[in-house]
């Protein structure tokens, strides 16, 4: 079972938030695939195959990548592994929520390889880093104003 990024790749983002907002609400909406769409503005579509744990499969799209993604890991409204294989890129994605001073300190770590990143390591690597600080920031808005 995969629990961890994958320190090794050609390509590793890490960054974080706090969300001043209850650990459930900022859960359950990051964990609410179906309903990225609603808050997530780069996602275009988003269906999940039953309840999240791991083995469960969804599909999503987003900035022109239809993705099928496997929940390799669950650790309730604290952790959640997910990845898989998309267009030649391998992705692993671990989510960490802790809380801290009276709000959510959410985490994303993400490892990506494949043909297509190595390829282009500097401009894959940005790409990254771009939609996990803007996927931060629509969850951090989202949570906040519910």
């Amino acid at each position: 079972m995969i629990t961890t990024i994958d320190t090794t790749a050609p390509v590793v983002a890490d960054h974080a938030i706090i969300i001043d907002a209850p650990l459930r609400r900022v859960w359950d909406l990051h964990t609410d695939i179906a309903g990225w769409t609603t808050w997530q503005p780069d996602i275009t579509a988003a269906a999940v195959d039953g309840p999240l744990r791991p083995g469960t499969v969804f599909r999503w799209s987003t900035f022109g990548l239809d993705i099928e993604s496997t929940v390799y890991s669950v650790d309730e409204t604290h952790r959640i592994v997910w990845g898989g294989p998309a267009q030649g890129i391998t992705g692993v994605h671990v989510w960490t929520f802790t809380e801290q001073d009276g709000g959510v300190r959410v985490r994303t770590e993400e490892s990506w390889d494949g043909e297509p990143i190595r390829a282009d390591v500097e401009g894959m690597r940005a790409a990254l880093d771009g939609a996990l600080i803007s996927w931060l920031s629509h969850l951090k808005r989202t949570a906040e104003q519910i």
